[in-house]
């Protein structure tokens, strides 16, 4: 049991572990209200026998999964800690961290989600399915009916506040570990977050850029809305990259200042690369990436080689047309 309570350490097991510092960030949630409401139905408690869920975020980069969290956390008037997820993160980053300290004494670090466990917080861990097996191994007990997690470094059990809350972002990519089906089947239910609507992405992004013209915030909501059309991983984030660099070249003294339009296009061309000014083209290529070059398998594909002239799909026109070419070259 936590013992000798301050505002930055706390002593377990006889071990004094150092608390990380909540993450004060101001974010407000814009549209979307739905997810908003299912995120804070996982943390509710209805019964003494009952506990919270730890859901998991599922979305594109940028599309609001951390902050979706963070304006959950600040409904319920919950401190924030916030994991960020790596393929390098060990168990003990996860947990508790030995450092060595300026007397040659060994002090202990609590990770955020450690502080979170013991201080009744709500911890986000951020991009989880970059980590690998072994690190979510050792978060296996805490995310079920056991609630506690164990430090090996520190030699420590710490059993988590009746208040801790968790949720886990997870981004749709390929440069991501397979989260295992032992640890997925703990983080339930899933929260899958869409692109926001016109007039909510118009928002977001007066929002975060209030100084934003309405001709260059109307140019980057039109991109955007493009791009959800033609299924392209563009997001919010994206278009506030755009219209900051964008509004950063037209305020620069220069002999030769830019109009809204090329600053724009300038600015899109540098954020989202050469590409992204062709949206329908860039649409194409993905279709074809993700449809592959090669014909679907047949049933004959089981039983023949591709060459076997026996293959029930060879096309027999080609192969008379290169005996016809054959014959008539030994003719010549």
């Amino acid at each position: 049991m936590a013992s000798g309570v301050t505002a930055n350490t706390v002593e377990i097991g006889g071990v004094k572990l150092h608390l990380s510092t909540a993450d004060r960030s101001e974010q407000s949630w814009i549209g979307q209200t739905e997810v908003l409401r299912q995120l804070l139905a996982c943390w509710l408690v209805v019964d003494p026998s009952d506990r919270p869920l730890s859901p998991r975020l599922v979305g594109p980069p940028g599309i609001g999964k951390t902050t979706l969290a963070m304006a959950a956390a600040k409904l319920r008037k919950q401190a924030l800690y916030i994991n960020q997820c790596t393929a390098d993160t060990r168990p003990e980053d996860l947990l508790v961290t030995p450092v060595l300290a300026e007397s040659g004494k060994i002090a202990y670090h609590a990770s955020p989600l450690v502080t979170a466990v013991i201080t009744g917080g709500i911890c986000v861990l951020d991009e989880g399915n970059r980590m690998n097996e072994k690190s979510w191994a050792s978060l296996a007990p805490l995310l079920d009916h056991r609630r506690y997690v164990e430090s090996v470094v520190a030699g420590i059990t710490i059993h988590a506040s009746p208040d801790f809350r968790c949720c886990v972002t997870m981004n749709e990519d390929e440069s991501t570990y397979e989260v295992p089906d032992y640890i997925l089947s703990r983080l339930q239910p899933t929260l899958t977050l869409g692109f926001p609507e016109r007039d909510d992405e118009m928002a977001i992004l007066k929002y975060h850029l209030p100084f934003a013209e309405q001709d260059l915030l109307g140019l980057t909501v039109e991109f955007l809305q493009q791009a959800h059309e033609l299924k392209l991983d563009f997001s919010p984030r994206d278009g506030i990259n755009i219209l900051r660099f964008a509004i950063k070249r037209m305020a620069q003294d220069s002999d030769h200042p830019l109009s809204k339009d090329e600053a724009w296009l300038e600015s899109l061309r540098c954020v989202l690369g050469e590409e992204a000014s062709n949206l329908d083209e860039l649409a194409r290529r993905k279709r074809r990436a993700m449809g592959g070059q090669h014909s679907p398998m047949g049933l004959g594909d089981l039983f023949f080689s591709p060459d076997d002239p026996l293959h029930p799909d060879l096309d027999f026109d080609e192969d008379e047309d290169e005996d016809e070419d054959e014959d008539e070259d030994d003719d010549r």
